[in-house]
């Protein structure tokens, strides 16, 4: 007998979302960019290089910023997901905690460069001060950026426009994550530089790099409060009055499959990636550019620029081939772009034609922008799935959880790289490393990341929610509750 094909659903005026509302929701990216992944971007520069504390020391403290990160999510998606306001249950959370977020963002290098040699428990006060002030405000941060993320699985119930907002999403974030990436060559404008010396005052210039970034992060929440609307919150959300207990909550959102699978297809990808996502700069500075740091600094800003070049071609070329292919499938085409970019470093960081490894940023940008697209619209198929087994939308609790692993990963793999700098012998003291130092952060970056892809290509295509699936949970559920 032969197999019913695919008819494609039309997407009806109530499915879509204004371009507007797409842009105005797009912009939360900069406070997740800026407040959540500026500082490890820096991390090592500022305390290793800049401060001299032990790689190890600053890896360490990246992990456990990370893992208290990731245990205060699930309570800010449970709580999330109980507040009833006239405002919805997302966005006093977003209004609120990006305006503090952005204002508090300077704190984090409010340290004294006199701390370095300081001593607490036999441990450089550098890494306390790293740990407590990151502690204090990380919590901060994520009472945003989970019920943002949560907010994005709702705006539309529709495969395709889901799709569609998450590729406006990541197409911004590309654009917010050009400033984590110039943050270093700002540090180096004359304003900073010490005079009489070629040594720069690279914490003054972190102070009032985070200070302009605060403030447009606290500007973007307003206006994210404003311009988007809760779609869900009338329709679904308010006629369940009952409270779910956050264990339970918790629960039962990893008791769902298609969720797990999910999580460590991106847990793969992000430990892989962010075990190296240090050392990278390290092989431009030390590799490419000879130990000239400030030309490395130099460098790594038009790194960024090809990696957000990078996105901005990638999102809408993986968002055709979704709608085309299915989500799963383009996620594998995403994953094999950033094996190639990934792989290639170890060819395209060069000192012999600098501009080389700009490429394989840019492939691994494509890469990243994509697989994140493509893992937060497949999410939104999932708390469809979720909410037909369940009869509950519990998208913080999804959002939490998700965020839970892949901070998990994140830390693990920050750690693992302040381990690859110390095994491999590097010093903070001198300009010119040893070969072997130079060998072991080039052979980690070309060949780590790629183990986590193929990790991720395997789990992304044991999910079960193809395009059909998807289109059929829909049907079931606004035959249950109506449409929304």
């Amino acid at each position: 007998m032969e197999e019913p094909k695919f008819v494609e659903r039309r997407k009806a005026p109530r499915d879509r979302v204004p371009r507007g509302t797409k842009m105005a929701y797009s912009l939360g990216t900069a406070v997740d960019m800026w407040g959540l992944w500026l500082y490890p971007a820096v991390a090592f520069a500022v305390f290793n290089m800049y401060l001299g504390v032990e790689p190890w020391l600053v890896g360490l403290a990246l992990t456990l910023i990370r893992v208290w990160d990731a245990l205060i999510d699930p309570i800010v998606g449970w709580l999330s997901d109980n507040l009833r306001t006239k405002w919805g249950r997302r966005r006093p959370f977003i209004l609120i905690a990006g305006i503090f977020s952005g204002l508090c963002l300077p704190i984090l290098f409010l340290v004294s460069p006199s701390w370095a040699d300081a001593k607490f428990l036999g441990v450089s006060a550098v890494f306390w001060y790293m740990i407590g002030s990151t502690m204090l405000y990380y919590p901060i941060v994520s009472a945003f950026t989970v019920p943002y993320y949560s907010l994005g699985a709702e705006m539309s119930p529709d495969y395709h426009e889901r799709t569609s907002i998450m590729s406006y999403r990541s197409m911004t974030q590309k654009v917010s994550e050009l400033g984590n990436f110039y943050a270093l060559r700002f540090t180096n404008l004359a304003w900073f530089l010490i005079p009489g010396t070629a040594q720069k005052n690279t914490l003054l210039g972190m102070r009032m790099y985070t200070a302009i970034l605060g403030v447009v992060m606290a500007i973007f929440s307003i206006i994210i409060f404003f311009r988007v609307k809760e779609r869900y919150y009338e329709t679904v959300v308010v006629k369940v009055k009952e409270k779910v207990s956050i264990l339970s909550s918790l629960g039962e959102t990893l008791k769902c499959k298609p969720f797990r699978q999910m999580m460590v297809m991106g847990g793969a990808f992000t430990m892989g990636t962010s075990m190296v996502g240090s050392l990278g700069y390290y092989a431009t500075v030390f590799y490419v550019a000879g130990g000239n740091r400030i030309s490395g600094d130099n460098w790594q800003f038009w790194m960024g620029v090809a990696f957000m070049v990078g996105g901005l071609i990638g999102v809408p070329l993986h968002k055709f081939l979704a709608d085309r292919i299915g989500n799963r499938e383009a996620a594998v085409v995403a994953c094999v772009i950033g094996i190639c970019g990934y792989g290639g470093s170890w060819f395209l960081y060069t000192p012999a034609i600098k501009w080389l490894q700009t490429i394989s940023s840019g492939l691994m940008g494509m890469a990243a922008a994509s697989l994140w697209m493509l893992h937060s619209a497949i999410g939104a198929d999932i708390m469809d799935y979720d909410e037909l087994n369940t009869g509950r939308r519990r998208e913080g609790s999804f959002t939490a959880c998700g965020s839970y692993i892949l901070k998990l990963g994140n830390s693990l793999g920050y750690y693992f790289s302040g381990l690859i700098l110390t095994w491999s012998g590097f010093t903070w003291k001198v300009n010119v490393q040893a070969p072997q130092t130079i060998f072991w952060i080039r052979a980690s970056l070309a060949s780590l990341p790629v183990v986590g892809l193929v990790v991720a290509i395997i789990f992304v295509m044991r999910v079960p929610l193809t395009r059909q699936k998807s289109e059929d949970i829909r049907d079931s559920l606004e035959d249950r509750r109506g449409t929304v």
